[in-house]
């Protein structure tokens, strides 16, 4: 049994609010690897996406 089971994003309750801080760091990290800008005004799950994307093309999600 999963007891950490993933939520698709769409899902989440607080999903239209902002990014978190720890987000918002990683996001930045992440955005550097890859030569990109994040934008201003995320929320957690444009975040969240995003950071989705990100891991893929930088080679840390793996």
């Amino acid at each position: 049994m999963n007891r950490n089971p993933e939520k698709d994003p769409s899902d989440w309750t607080t999903g239209d609010e902002p990014m978190t801080g720890p987000q918002e760091s990683y996001l930045n990290t992440l955005a550097q690897e890859a030569g990109e800008e994040v934008p201003q005004g995320l929320t957690k799950v444009e975040a969240s996406q995003l950071i989705d994307r990100l891991q893929e093309e930088t080679g840390r999600g793996k």
